[in-house]
């Protein structure tokens, strides 16, 4: 692939990059167990710096002023980064575009349709801090909503699960 092309899928056609900036800040946005942290592993790791809130201690204070910085940190120093939380409303994402902005880079939302069944059946595959309750599952259902262009979003691409074990990523053509 030549060099400021975007791409993150082969069978995806390649786009020329969204602005003349080298940073993309890529907002996850999906429930819990929806491949969110599988997808960045296999598509963004080793390109993204990671953000999550699942890294973080559980007694940390102020988790959403410590991503924040964190994500300041990675871009300032030059660094595309992936923030990789469920961020399900505008609310957790507006200051994420709005930072991304500010500091020069592209802002992407990837979006993960929500499919309640199979989360909960790979949560509860999950172990120890890993697992949520199926509550807070049903919880973020009721606050996620799409992300779309009008939102600041440079891009709005969907992931689906492939039935191979990647992923299939296309533009969101009815993000606008």
């Amino acid at each position: 692939m030549a060099p400021g092309l975007f791409c993150v899928n082969e069978e995806v056609p390649v786009q020329e990059p969204l602005s003349s900036a080298v940073l993309d800040m890529a907002v996850f946005v999906g429930l819990q167990a929806s491949g969110k942290s599988t997808f960045y592993e296999q598509r963004l790791a080793g390109r993204y710096a990671l953000v999550s809130k699942d890294l973080f201690p559980r007694s940390a204070r102020n988790k959403q002023q410590r991503q924040i910085r964190l994500v300041e940190e990675a871009l300032t120093a030059g660094e595309s980064v992936a923030v990789d939380n469920t961020n399900p409303s505008p609310q957790e994402w507006e200051p994420l575009v709005a930072l991304g902005h500010v500091l020069g880079a592209t802002v992407t939302a990837y979006w993960f349709p929500p499919d309640v069944p199979g989360s909960l059946r790979r949560n509860a595959a999950r172990e120890g801090r890993d697992r949520v309750p199926d509550v807070g599952v049903h919880a973020t259902l009721k606050r996620l909503r799409k992300p779309s262009l009008s939102d600041g979003f440079d891009a709005v691409l969907e992931v689906r699960f492939d039935g191979h074990g990647g992923f299939e990523v296309r533009r969101d053509l009815d993000a606008g």
